[in-house]
C-alpha cells in the first residue's frame, strides 16, 4: 500500500506503537480497535515498510489474554536484542466496566500495569504464554498513578537498559519515572521527576533521546482547563543515565501547530536519523470505515538550540519519482514555495497564506467541525519576513512545513479537492 499518511483499512487507530526500523524493515505498530471505527477494547495493529513510503498490513500483533490487560494492551515501545523483538505496553484492568458497553470503564475505575512480549522474528506474536508483567501498578499514591501510568518507552544506554513511564500526583501534577534494567524482564524504579503545571495534570507519550549531541524530552501534556486540547510538545533537558536525573531546560513549545497532531514516538531510522511519527485525531470515520491517521514521517533535528521536525527526504523523493500521487485514493501532493506577507496558496480548498511573518493555515471549506473538533483556524509564532513552504497534502490531511520542519501545522480534512491557486510568483508543484 502506497500511503504516505497510513491508516488502518478499517476500524479505530490512535497512538503508534512500538516504531523501529528492525530486521531491514520498519516497523510500526497501533492502537487498534478492529470492529468498528470507534474507540473499543484496544489491540495493536501491525504495519511494515522498507523505505517508510510503502507499508502492508498484517494481523493484529498483541490483544488481551491477561488479567492485568484484559480490556486493552495500550501504548508503549520496542527494541531490538539478540535478534528478537521485544514489545513493552501498558495493560489495564476495569476495576469496574459500563454497563452498557464493556469496552469502556466508569471513569477512573481502572488499574494500569506495564507488561514485555518478545516476538523471534517482528512477526510471531504468542499472546498467551509470552507475556510477562515488568512493572506492576503503582499502590503508592506519592510514587504515582494506580490508573493513569502508560506509555512505557525504552532504549538502550551505554551500560543498561532505561524505560520513562509517564505519570502523575493527585491528578493534579504530571510527572515522568525513570526505571533500568540489565535484562529487560527485571526493571527498578531509580528515580522520578515532577513536570512544570504548563505540562498539564498527565504526562502521556514520554520520549527521551539524543540528537545532534542535546537531550531531548517529548511528551503530550492533557490538559483539565475549559478551552484547552491536549497537545503533543518538545523541550530541551539534562537528562543523566547514571542516577537518572531529568530536568527540562527551556519550556515547551508545541510539535505541531495544528490542532489534531498527537501521541508522536521516535526511533531510528536506516540511516541513523531520528524520525518521529504521530497520531492524526478525526472528528468521524472515512466512508464509515476507518478513523485515525498518522502524518509523515518526520526527521528530528536540533537547530540553534531548538528541535526541527522535517519533512522525511523519502516522502519527497517517493513523490518526485512518482511513486506516490496517482488520482484516487491515498494520493500525495507536495508545492514549494518561499512565501512573503500577503501572499496565499489554495490547496484543494484548504489555504495557506502569511501575514507579519506568521503563517496561517484555514480548513473551513473542507472540514466538518463538532463539539469535541471546532477547531478551524491555525498560525505558527513569528518565522520571519520570507519562509520556506512545504505543502504535503493526502485525501484527508494537509501538513504545512515552514523552513524545513521549523514550524509545522498539520490538519485532518474532508473534500479535499485536486485544485490550486495561489499569487505566489515562486512555487513548485508534485503530484498534481
Amino acid at each position: 500500500m502506497q500511503q504516505v499518511n497510513v491508516h488502518t483499512p478499517k476500524g479505530w487507530m490512535n497512538d503508534p506503537n512500538g516504531f523501529i526500523y528492525y530486521k531491514g524493515e520498519y516497523h510500526l505498530f497501533y492502537q487498534h480497535f478492529p470492529y468498528a471505527p470507534t474507540w473499543g477494547t484496544i489491540c495493536w495493529g501491525h504495519m511494515t515498510s522498507k523505505d517508510l513510503v510503502s507499508w502492508e498490513q498484517h494481523d493484529v500483533a498483541l490483544f488481551p489474554t491477561k488479567p492485568e490487560d484484559q480490556n486493552g494492551c495500550f501504548s508503549g515501545s520496542a527494541v531490538e536484542k539478540d535478534g528478537e523483538l521485544h514489545l513493552f505496553y501498558t495493560g489495564v484492568h476495569y476495576d469496574q466496566a459500563d454497563p452498557d458497553n464493556i469496552n469502556k470503564a466508569i471513569e477512573g475505575q481502572l488499574t494500569s500495569a506495564q507488561l514485555h512480549v518478545v516476538s523471534p522474528d517482528g512477526y510471531t506474536f504468542d499472546n498467551f504464554t509470552k507475556k510477562s508483567v515488568i512493572i506492576p501498578a503503582i499502590t503508592d499514591p506519592t510514587v504515582g498513578d494506580r490508573t493513569h501510568t502508560r506509555d512505557p518507552k525504552v532504549w538502550r544506554g551505554e551500560d543498561a537498559w532505561y524505560l520513562v513511564l509517564g505519570s502523575n500526583i493527585d491528578r493534579k501534577q504530571g510527572e515522568v519515572l525513570f526505571y533500568r534494567s540489565e535484562d529487560l524482564d527485571h526493571w527498578e524504579l531509580v528515580n522520578r521527576s515532577l513536570l512544570d503545571p504548563s505540562y498539564g495534570w498527565m504526562c502521556e507519550c514520554p520520549d527521551v533521546f539524543e540528537v545532534d549531541g542535546r537531550d531531548v524530552f517529548i511528551s503530550s501534556a492533557m490538559h483539565k482547563e475549559a478551552g484547552m486540547i491536549d497537545t503533543s510538545v518538545w523541550t530541551m533537558a539534562d537528562f543523566d543515565p547514571k542516577t537518572c536525573d531529568f530536568k527540562t531546560t527551556t519550556a515547551p513549545e508545541p510539535i505541531d501547530y495544528g490542532h489534531d497532531f498527537y501521541a508522536p514516538q521516535t526511533t531510528m531510522d536506516a540511516e541513523g536519523r531520528r524520525v518521529m511519527i504521530g497520531w492524526m485525531r478525526m472528528p468521524e470515520p472515512v466512508d464509515g470505515e476507518w478513523i485515525g491517521m498518522f502524518c509523515a514521517p518526520r526527521v528530528v533535528k536540533v537547530v540553534d538550540g531548538r528541535v526541527h521536525f522535517s519533512l522525511h527526504p523519502a516522502i519527497r523523493e517517493a513523490i518526485a519519482a512518482g511513486k506516490v500521487g496517482v488520482p484516487g485514493s491515498n494520493r500525495a501532493r507536495l508545492v514549494k514555495t518561499m512565501m512573503h506577507d500577503g501572499e496565499y496558496i489554495n490547496v484543494g480548498g484548504f489555504i495557506v497564506w502569511q501575514e507579519g511573518g506568521h503563517i496561517y493555515t484555514d480548513r473551513s471549506i473542507v472540514y466538518r467541525p463538532n463539539e469535541s473538533h471546532p477547531y478551524l483556524q491555525s498560525a505558527t509564532p513569528e518565522a520571519g519576513a520570507e519562509n520556506e513552504i512545504e505543502i504535503l497534502a493526502g485525501d484527508h490531511i494537509v501538513e504545512v512545513y515552514v523552513n524545513d520542519g521549523q514550524y509545522v501545522i498539520s490538519n485532518v480534512v474532508y473534500g479535499l479537492d485536486h485544485t490550486l491557486s495561489t499569487n505566489s510568483a515562486d512555487i513548485a508543484i508534485l503530484g498534481f
